[in-house]
């Protein structure tokens, strides 16, 4: 039910234990990302990149029907969207969740087209509510920031931008 879904609570210590008991290979970026690196911001869902290819999205699909995930902000009368299904996900770039975990969303490619394999990269593995995860990188957090350009993505680049100067100062004093 669409309804029981928008109203659940966020539960992002059970949603990154979920996609990673599915096996799912993501690298957190967003709100959960920026309090990775130390940004205090308040953040009430899970964004993630997954791997795109055919396998990983067939084990996504599988932890998306476990956890009940259907679009979210789609009007009551809005005609039934297709199944969240591996071929659904390969056709589309981003998805908006909501689920009994709370809200999750899945993009492909976020500007400045930094795919799952790029953001691999320089991504770093933290322990996140008790898990294991890949996290996107501080830089790679900015890129995404300043190309998005929201106002509320502006305020964050401004908290983002001061922990780099502050990393950047700690690695100076120690050489």
């Amino acid at each position: 039910d669409r309804r029981v879904s928008e109203t659940s609570v966020f539960q992002p210590a059970e949603l990154m234990r979920r996609l990673n008991a599915g096996r799912v290979h993501f690298v957190v970026i967003g709100g959960l990302a920026a309090q990775a690196h130390g940004s205090p911001s308040a953040t009430f869902d899970l964004d993630i990149v997954p791997s795109w290819d055919s396998a990983n999205l067939v084990r996504l699909e599988h932890v998306l029907t476990e956890i009940a995930a259907v679009r979210s902000g789609l009007p009551e009368d809005a005609p039934p969207m297709p199944p969240l299904d591996a071929r659904t996900l390969l056709a589309g770039a981003v998805f908006t969740l909501t689920s009994r975990l709370g809200r999750l969303d899945v993009l492909a490619n976020p500007d400045p087209g930094l795919d799952f394999d790029r953001l691999m990269q320089s991504a770093e593995a933290r322990e996140l509510f008790g898990d294991h995860v890949h996290v996107a990188s501080l830089d790679d957090l900015i890129a995404m920031k300043r190309a998005a350009g929201r106002p509320k993505d502006r305020v964050e680049l401004e908290i983002l931008g001061a922990l780099r100067e502050e990393i950047d100062r700690g690695n100076a004093s120690r050489r």
